[in-house]
């Protein structure tokens, strides 16, 4: 996402927090809000398939702690902070407001006895009296244009030819690398597949090959898909930041899946074999101890996520249910069951830890 949409947009309302709240906090409202919007809830409603886009927009930077940092200073910015005015032979800002030191001052923490820093004429690319560019003072320490290195020489000079601070000669730098996101679904990330990434850098489509196994909040970078270098040198990359949104059935436990299945009471006591749906829509049998507990997890081997050497398994979580109506029949069976049981306290070992 080019750094100049974050003066239009505010994450923080997109997702419904507070500017403070902390990283729990935005990821709970975040899955909240995907589970309502998720496109597959809302068949055919484009508006819901924005507002999804949105939510998955603002998620991706909230949740990273370096792109928040920033996006909290741009904000500052942009709510009438610090204004950006290209400084005179002594370096003082114009009637707009803070020079550059000041805003480095809040982006970069350099305090007010460290390094100072003006610009002149042409600096940036920008006349006398013209703001810069946000994306080259976001960078201006990166592989932008026109930035100095530790022994004073100007990249991108013609010729390589040395800056302001020093001597010796530098070869251009490559081009800035570029941020963007891609939201996936559950069974995508899980698989892997292969995405179009629109809009990157105002240029054209860039195809990105998804991994399987790729995970909620993982960068991938796509080599020489950034900015391109200045006179020549070589191109930035794309740094594809991945947002997963969450599946109905299933969830992720490192390379395991887990899924809830619901049992009947007859088949918990007496065992069963049953069938259990997997991600990638066949089924596997499971076979139920006879007497198994509500809550104990069965394993079903190599049917989780595929990772480097391994293959995750499939974890099986039996949930008991209770008959909400019962046969005459049924219900003396119960009943019956009941009296045999009579002098069985299940709480009892409860009741003896709860004292000691």
């Amino acid at each position: 996402m080019a750094s100049q949409d974050w003066f239009d947009k505010d994450f923080y309302a997109v997702l419904g927090v507070s500017a403070d709240a902390d990283a729990k906090a935005i990821k709970a409202k975040y899955r909240k809000l995907a589970r309502t919007y998720h496109p597959d809830s809302n068949p055919g409603d484009t508006a819901a398939e924005q507002r999804f886009k949105e939510i998955g927009e603002a998620y991706s930077v909230l949740s990273d702690p370096e792109q928040r940092k920033q996006y909290d200073a741009v904000r500052s910015m942009a709510r009438g902070g610090a204004r950006f005015t290209a400084g005179g032979p002594g370096g003082a800002g114009g009637p707009s407001g803070a020079g550059f030191e000041d805003v480095f001052s809040t982006l970069f923490n350099t305090g007010g006895g460290g390094t100072r820093f003006t610009t002149s004429q042409g600096g940036f690319g920008a006349g006398a009296g013209q703001d810069p560019d946000l994306e080259d003072l976001l960078n201006m320490f990166g592989q932008g244009a026109g930035g100095f290195s530790s022994t004073g020489t100007q990249y991108g000079a013609p010729g390589g030819r040395p800056g302001g601070f020093g001597g010796g000669f530098r070869q251009p730098r490559k081009g800035r690398d570029i941020h963007a996101t891609a939201g996936l679904s559950f069974r995508q990330a899980v698989e892997g597949d292969t995405v179009v990434v629109n809009g990157v850098g105002g240029g054209k489509p860039i195809t990105a090959r998804i991994p399987p196994g790729v995970k909620d909040g993982a960068t991938i970078r796509l080599r020489g898909k950034g900015e391109p270098g200045p006179s020549g040198a070589p191109a930035g990359d794309l740094l594809l930041k991945i947002t997963v949104h969450p599946h109905e059935v299933f969830t992720r436990d490192g390379d395991n899946l887990r899924i809830d299945v619901p049992v009947t009471f007859a088949e918990a006591v007496l065992g069963e074999t049953i069938s259990v749906p997997t991600l990638a829509g066949d089924s596997v049998k499971v076979k139920l101890p006879a007497g198994i507990a509500s809550g104990k997890t069965l394993r079903v081997k190599g049917r989780g996520v595929k990772g480097k050497g391994r293959t995750g398994d499939l974890l099986v979580k039996v949930s008991v249910t209770v008959p909400q109506r019962l046969t005459d029949e049924a219900r003396a069976a119960v009943e019956a069951l009941r009296r045999q049981e009579a002098g069985v306290d299940p709480r009892e070992e409860l009741f003896r830890k709860a004292r000691a």
